[in-house]
Order: C-alpha cells, then structure tokens, then sequence
C-alpha cells in the first residue's frame, strides 16, 4: 500500500515533536552549575627573607624579597587559561565585570598573580582590544586590607586566644609526638642557619619556615646552595615546614583555632554561595588570591588537609550546583598538580556532592558570629 502525501506529512511531524519533546526534557533533566568560588595560592616568588647565614642577599633578586618571579607570572597564566577551558560554557567567553569578582589580599605577589591570571583568563577580543600590540585589558581586583576583618590572610595572630592556644600547642603532647624525632636535626640546622634552636621550633617566629622557603626558592632559580643543605636536608626541611602548617591551624584543638582562623574564610564562602541560591542573577564567580597558609587554614577548618604545602599556583574549587530535584549540592576539588585533573576533595560526613544544607549543618561548629569576642575568651 503505496504512502500517501498526508500520511508522510503526519508521520514527519510525529517524529519532528518526538525530536523537540527529548530536547525539552534533556534540557530540564540533570543539573546545572550555579556558582563557583576559586582561592588560589601566589605564583612562585622570591624568598620573603634570608636566615643569618644565608649566601644570598635581597640585592640578588630582581624585585627583592617576596616579589613574583617571571617563572610565577607564567603560573598564573597558566591557570587563567585552565580557569577559562574549565568555565567554558559558564562564564561568558569575554570579560563582564557582572559574572566575576576578584578580591585580592593587600601584597604585591598575590594582586599581580591576580592580574596576570585574569590575563589568562580573559585575554581580549574584538571591540575589547584597546592596543592591537598589547593583548591585555584592565579588570578589576579588590584588595582586602589585612586590618579590615581578616579573612584571607592567615594565621591572624591579633587574637589572643589563638596565641594562647599556639603556646599550649607547642606543649602539648601531640606536637611533641610530633617534633621528638627531629630534635637533633633542629640543633644541627641552628648551626647551619644561625637561628637558635628554640626560634626554629616556635610556630609564631616562622624561622624554620623561611629557611626552608629561602633554600627552596634558591634551588628554583638556580643560585648556589650550601654545601649541607643537600636533598635530604631539604625534605627534612619540608616535612618540619609541613608540621608547622598544621601546627598553627590544627594538632592540637584543631576545630577551636578553625573558628579563630581558617572558618572565617569559610563563613565567608559559604555566605556567598548560600545569596547566590536565594538570589540567582548574574554574578557567576568569586576569586581569592591568597596565599599557602590561606590555603592551609581553609582546608584544615574543612579537615580536608593532605598534609603537605600548597604549591605556588595552586587552587581550591568550590562549585555550587543545581539539582534536577531542585535542591543544591556543593562539589570540592584541589588542583595542585598541572599534569592531571584536580583531586576532588570530600568534605568528612558528606558525600562528594554534598548537599549545601548538610555541608552548611557540618561546619557550623566551626563558624563564629563574634570573632572578637571568640578571641578574648
């Protein structure tokens, strides 16, 4: 029975409602990103400072002490770039000053990673090229001065709770666990440096610290080392750097310096996200530009800590999604390794995708409504 004109007409638009129907549905159907917040560590840099017997003076680096290198700039670019791939699709392929808001702590090393990645990120085009020679366009960052309610730069110590708790830390029998089995290397690197060994062991002079970072830093670039500070030197060095990290963010009464540290910058992540469920418009992304121990604090008041240093560059991810259900779920990741995909990060007592009530119930214990108050208890 041959088809007739009609019956093929009908059965075209029977299969043209089919095809419009499953588009309909594939698009209300899965979930959608809402929101995501960045923190990401300065690039590489200059030493902040020598130690007494350090071969190598501030005069020897281009900027001097604590500036981003070239080699920091290229980092961040690098990141900018991964940052826009990654954000396809969400964040408008050109700059819109309503999508972005970037906040910056008041140092020289992070706002310039701040620019440089916002390079990366939003290189210009067509009616936004201003200079055909220079393939940049001013964005705006907003720096958090440290006086005005810390929160991205840690550890705080105008809280003398917190101090008194880094003093009890340092008796306590958790950090002396800790510290016993490098002893005798803290006397031979007093020696080495020309710090005393006490000052090397305290967390709050961060002596110990800037040893390690200024031989790191030196190794990088290529100038000569001392003749003890050999490798194993070197990683003996940053396993005490590591210990010092989560000595002043946790180890001992881990969850009471997150309300005093590390929380603060939580309450303020999560206060964002939360307006940007009630308040859905344009703003897309917040960025931070911070540094390790910003990084360290976070992830020890989330007790997500691996236990190691946040290298230059690296970036904590928080994306708020959207449901089919409706409901909304936070997703974590750390990227801190340019070869792979960033690690996705569990917050303890929720799933992966956790949803934003039950990840806001798990770390109310370490958000405070009184900072001041908190600190003079």
């Amino acid at each position: 029975m041959r088809e007739t004109c009609q019956t093929r007409s009908s059965k075209s638009l029977y299969i043209s409602l089919l095809i419009l129907i499953f588009v309909l549905l594939e698009s209300v159907s899965g979930r959608n990103l809402t929101f995501a917040v960045l923190i990401y560590r300065h690039g590489d840099r200059s030493p902040i400072e020598s130690y007494p017997n350090g071969l190598h003076k501030e005069s020897e680096w281009p900027q001097g002490f604590g500036q981003l290198t070239t080699l920091g700039m290229q980092q961040h670019h690098e990141l900018g770039r991964y940052i826009k791939k990654r954000y396809s699709g969400f964040l408008s392929p050109i700059y819109k000053r309503e999508e972005i808001y970037i906040q910056s702590t008041d140092i020289d090393r992070t706002i310039m990673s701040a620019q440089v990645n916002l390079a990366g990120l939003f290189p210009p085009t067509t009616s936004e090229i201003w200079n055909p020679q220079i393939l940049w366009q001013p964005i705006p960052i907003y720096v958090v001065p440290k006086s005005f309610r810390p929160k991205l730069r840690f550890p705080i110590f105008d809280c003398p709770r917190y101090k008194k708790l880094l003093r009890e830390t340092m008796t306590s029998q958790e950090f002396r666990a800790k510290i016993q089995p490098y002893k005798k290397f803290l006397k031979t690197m007093a020696v080495y440096s020309g710090y005393d060994a006490k000052s090397l062991r305290n967390l709050d002079t961060f002596k110990l610290w800037h040893v390690q970072d200024t031989l790191h830093c030196e190794s990088i670039h290529n100038f000569t080392l001392p003749t003890w500070a050999t490798e194993d030197v070197r990683a003996t060095l940053g396993e005490l750097t590591v210990l010092s990290l989560s000595s002043l963010f946790g180890i001992y009464k881990r969850e009471e310096k997150a309300r005093l540290q590390g929380g603060l910058l939580v309450k303020d992540i999560l206060e964002n996200i939360s307006n940007a469920t009630k308040y859905p418009g344009k703003r897309k992304m917040l960025i931070y530009s911070a540094h390790d121990t910003t990084l360290g604090a976070l992830q020890m008041a989330l007790n997500t800590y691996n236990e190691r240093l946040p290298p230059y560059a690296a970036c904590q991810i928080f994306e708020l999604y959207q449901e089919d259900t409706g409901d909304h779920t936070i997703e974590m990741y750390f990227r801190n390794d340019t070869s792979r995909d960033p690690y996705p990060i569990t917050l303890p007592g929720c799933s992966f995708a956790c949803p934003l009530q039950k990840f806001a119930d798990l770390v109310s214990p370490i958000l405070v409504d009184d900072w001041e108050s908190e600190c003079r208890r």
